[in-house]
This record gives structure tokens, C-alpha cells and sequence, in this order.
């Protein structure tokens, strides 16, 4: 059971945390992506963080992600959002450096692709994450679970990276994209879930030292 006045107190304190995972396109039928953050309710993160988490499975079409994240920033005003996806050629948990605006030629789930192949929020070629994301990464490797990661400067110029710019053209402090490998090779969906907590206690504590520091 949920703590209804812990979770009224994060929204005060403007801590309110996005996650989000993608549904199913080509092979991948399960998408190991939302598998793992529909796990993270599980780990007690608002307790134990002091937030208040919202996690949402975000479908592989470019209108879908132009409609509803720029909604999700203004209705929450997020002290973080984290996008998380899923990579075939990932053996490691990734985190992203970056995302570029154009470059969209790579059909989703409805067979279109955007305008001119471009994002349409945001004038920057390439948005970079103010987020320390090597300490995220080191963070990670450190940790008690199994889990590796490392950091990526090509999230891959199809959803994944046209989320990413969506959110960073909105606060490039605030946003951070990780990549995670098949369920099962070799990550569960309940490790990578551990792995993404690791990863959103790392960005909230610089985060709140941020704000602090303003």
C-alpha cells in the first residue's frame, strides 16, 4: 500500500521522477525495455528515494512520443526523466550520451517516420545530457548486482534517440536515455529494473545537489 502523504510531500518538492520503456516493434514482441521499468514500482523507490514514480510504456511511433512527452513535462514538471529502451546489439546496460534531431528515416511501428526526418521540437543538431553520466555509469558498476554498463555516444536514429531529443530540447538537465540488452542475454528484467534503480539514485542525488547549489 502505497503512502498517499509521502507522495503529495515529493509533489510539493517537485520530485517527481519519469520512467519510461517502449512497447513492441519488429522481432522484439516483448520489449525488454518496458518489462524492466514496469518492474521498478516493485523496488519501493518512492519510499525509499523520496519520490514520486511514474512509469509509462510509450508506443514506437514518432507521433506518439511528439504527443506525449512534451504532456508529461508539463503535467509533472519532473525533477528527472529517464527513457529506456532496447537494443539488439547491447551485451551491457548503455547509457547515452546524446541525441541528434535529424536523421529520422527509419519507418515505427505505423509505417511513418517525421517530417523531413527531423524532430520537431528543438534548433540544435545534437543535444548532449548536463548529467554527470560518468558517474552514473561508475555508480552502476559498482553496485552490488551483476550489473555492467558503459556510455554511448550513438543511440541509434530511431525512437530511442527521437525520445531522447524530444526530452533533452526540453531540459537537457533533467534527461538521461539508457539502452539495455534482450531479456536474458544476459540480463533479467528484474535485474535490469535493479540496474535502472541504481542508475535513477545516482541522477536524483545530483540532481537535488543541483538544485541546491542554485
Amino acid at each position: 500500500m502505497q503512502n498517499n502523504v509521502g507522495i503529495e510531500d515529493a509533489v510539493a518538492k517537485n520530485s517527481t521522477v519519469i520512467v519510461t520503456g517502449f512497447g513492441p516493434f519488429k522481432h522484439h514482441k516483448i520489449n525488454a525495455s518496458w518489462e524492466a521499468v514496469k518492474l521498478l514500482p516493485s523496488l519501493n523507490l518512492d519510499e525509499k528515494l523520496g519520490i514520486k514514480l511514474i512509469v509509462e510504456e510509450i508506443p514506437v511511433s514518432y507521433d506518439a512520443v511528439s504527443e506525449k512527452i512534451p504532456k508529461l513535462w508539463e503535467m509533472h514538471n519532473p525533477l528527472l526523466v529517464v527513457h529506456v529502451g532496447v537494443s539488439s546489439h547491447a551485451k551491457v546496460v548503455i547509457f547515452e550520451r546524446s541525441a541528434y534531431r535529424s536523421g529520422y528515416w527509419k519507418e515505427d511501428v505505423e509505417g511513418k517516420t517525421p517530417e523531413n526526418g527531423c524532430c520537431p521540437r528543438g534548433t540544435d543538431e545534437c543535444i548532449t545530457s548536463a548529467l554527470s553520466i560518468h558517474e552514473v555509469c561508475s555508480e552502476v558498476n559498482k553496485c552490488d548486482q551483476r550489473i555492467l554498463s558503459c556510455i554511448s555516444s550513438d543511440a541509434g536514429r530511431y525512437l530511442c534517440e527521437f525520445i531522447y531529443y524530444t526530452s533533452l530540447s526540453i531540459d537537457r538537465r533533467r534527461t538521461i536515455f539508457i539502452h539495455v540488452p534482450e531479456l536474458e542475454r544476459p540480463y533479467s528484467a528484474m535485474e535490469l529494473a535493479e540496474g535502472i534503480s541504481k542508475a535513477v539514485e545516482s541522477m536524483i542525488s545530483q540532481r537535488r545537489c543541483s538544485d541546491v547549489s542554485q
